[in-house]
């Protein structure tokens, strides 16, 4: 069974380029617009320099603020068990962010997490930049997909976006309408009840071969990007007939700057096969790869690599991004931003002085992260057709240059590359603005 991996290419980016409790703090995972919050906006590519207003002193709920203005906002509902609803500025471009507070149907995400702080009055502080925010959502329009964009030294998210999106207004009261909103949207084959963001794992294919490099690197496989390799352009996995197969002209003994770029199946099953099932796995813990515990502070689900594969030829499929090999967005951009961090490994961070937030924690070294920066390029896309997956990753600087990463994903029956990367690059034009 030949096994040959598609990559779209390097395409370049300028680097200069309840009425049971109110907010009860339901865990269930699945507007009507506020009356006084305007449209934010802030300065883009950079974390919000916001701080909380006074908490209200009038018994109604805090708000979830983007670039220092309220996106949440609340009315009086003539409940005396749950006196205020909730009312929402563009619903369906912050859902993602904020999650859902309903009085019959409880709360999710940071509406439900920090549910005694809102409760007590006071607002939630996030790292969101309007603009990036917005070029995400308006790219991702009429896709199932997602998109995350950290900023790669500190981990702040600065666009967190899955679409379908829905407005959380439209079922946060206790009215026929709302029961009818509620079902419609949890029944909807689209999901867009889920964060597709955090919660949506697939095989991330040829764009996992940066963390293979990575590991043959650290491991002192392979000296530099430029060495050759020993990868017939055909390869076969020990005892197996399972073949993997690059272009001729491009992946035969390719250099790990040439397999990046041509997405050279043969070579990473070979990588994999001459690393072994260790190396690869402990490479993939320090890129972020099974950890249950990814907290933003929403908990993504975790991105999976099978530390005991039962033969060569799951191993070979893992270095190609197959088999159980899984990964959410939120996890694909923590690698390109350890790549533009200088091999640093942020901790990704939706709201400012959460108690989830990390420092970042050094896992590969600075001229490993270099060398595969130099080999990648700025943005590259990649199509997994077994899962019906596009993915683009992207490295870019905001006008102040702090380094930014960014990664996109599209599921579709058909070779969404293409979209995907235009995405990327309209995220990356509104950072660097």
């Amino acid at each position: 069974m030949p096994i040959s991996l598609r990559a779209s290419g390097v395409l370049v980016t300028a680097l200069a380029t309840l009425l049971a409790t109110s907010m009860s703090g339901c865990t269930v995972e699945h507007g009507t617009a506020a009356t006084t919050s305007p449209t934010a906006t802030g300065k883009t590519g950079q974390t919000p320099d916001a701080k909380p207003r006074p908490p209200k002193q009038d018994g109604s709920p805090g708000d979830i603020l983007v670039a220092g203005r309220p996106i949440t906002g609340s009315e009086r509902s003539g409940i005396a068990r749950a006196p205020f609803k909730r009312t929402y500025t563009e619903g369906e471009l912050y859902a993602a962010v904020t999650g859902y507070w309903s009085l019959p149907f409880g709360s999710t995400q940071l509406e439900s997490l920090l549910a005694d702080d809102i409760k007590a009055g006071k607002d939630v502080v996030t790292t969101i930049d309007p603009a990036v925010q917005r070029a995400a959502y308006d790219g991702l329009r009429g896709q199932r997909g997602a998109a995350i964009v950290l900023d790669a030294q500190t981990g702040d998210i600065l666009g967190q976006v899955s679409t379908p999106s829905y407005d959380p207004g439209t079922f946060s009261g206790n009215s026929m309408a709302d029961q009818r909103a509620w079902v419609q949207l949890k029944d909807d084959d689209d999901k867009p009840l889920s964060n597709r963001a955090l919660r949506h794992v697939d095989n991330p294919g040829s764009a996992i071969h940066v963390l293979v490099a990575a590991a043959a690197l650290e491991k002192g496989l392979l000296p530099s990007v430029d060495a050759p390799t020993r990868s017939p352009a055909v390869y076969a996995a020990p005892d197996s007939t399972t073949q993997f197969s690059g272009d001729p002209a491009h992946c035969t003994d390719a250099t790990l700057r040439a397999a990046l770029r041509y997405a050279c199946a043969n070579v990473f099953a070979r990588i994999a096969s001459d690393l072994g099932a260790d190396a690869l796995a402990s490479t993939a813990q320090t890129f972020g790869f099974n950890n249950d515990m990814m907290d933003t502070p929403v908990r993504a689900f975790d991105s999976t690599w099978p530390r005991k594969p039962e033969n060569p030829t799951q191993l070979a499929l893992m270095a190609n991004g197959l088999f159980e090999v899984k990964s959410t967005p939120v996890q694909m951009a923590m690698v390109m931003a350890l790549l533009v961090n200088g091999g640093s490994r942020v901790h990704p961070n939706l709201v400012t002085g959460s108690k989830t937030a990390m420092p970042a924690q050094r896992v590969v070294a600075q001229r490993t992260a270099d060398q595969l920066r130099s080999a990648l390029g700025d943005s590259f896309g990649t199509w997994v057709p077994s899962a019906s997956a596009a993915w683009a990753l992207s490295a870019t600087r905001t006008s102040t240059g702090r380094p930014v990463a960014i990664a996109v994903y599209i599921s579709s029956s058909a070779d969404s590359t293409s979209e995907a990367s235009q995405v990327a690059e309209r995220i990356s034009a509104a950072t660097r603005k």
